[in-house]
Formats: structure tokens, C-alpha cells, sequence
């Protein structure tokens, strides 16, 4: 009986060592995943934001022409000339 016990432990250690790897794996597979659906999540977000920057700036400019002010050199505003 003797014998049979170091190999018992052994077999025990190997198995544990087995298992503690493959949950190593697993939650670095999983991991992964939430890394990457965060980094496509920050991308669909920059994408959303950088889309309405530009839908604002295409209502200012909008709002600007309905106003009768034009842009000149750069933050220059003035106003346009009357028509009337």
C-alpha cells in the first residue's frame, strides 16, 4: 500500500494541475473576449460621436445661413447683408 500512495499523490497533483490549467485557459479566452467586445464597443462609440459632431456642425452652419451670418477668416463672424 505503501507504493500505491506516492502514486496516488501524483496522479492527484497531475490531475489538479490538469484542471487548474484549463480554468487558466478559460478565463483567459474569456478574457480576451471582453477585451475585444470593449475595444469594438470604444470604436462604435468614437464612430457615434465623431457622426453627430458632424451632424451639429452641419445644423450650426444651417442655422448660421438662416441667420444671415456668414464666416469669414476663420472666427470672424459678421453679419450678412440685409436683403430688403
Amino acid at each position: 500500500m505503501a507504493e500505491t500512495d506516492p502514486k496516488n499523490v501524483q496522479d492527484l497533483t497531475a490531475v489538479v494541475q490538469t484542471l487548474l490549467q484549463q480554468m487558466q485557459d478559460k478565463f483567459q479566452t474569456m478574457s480576451d473576449q471582453i477585451i475585444g467586445r470593449n475595444i469594438l464597443f470604444q470604436a462604435q462609440m468614437v464612430d457615434d460621436m465623431s457622426c453627430r459632431i458632424d451632424d451639429l456642425e452641419r445644423n450650426i452652419a444651417d442655422l448660421m445661413i438662416q441667420a444671415g451670418v456668414e464666416e469669414l477668416e476663420g472666427e470672424n463672424k459678421t453679419p450678412a447683408p440685409n436683403k430688403g
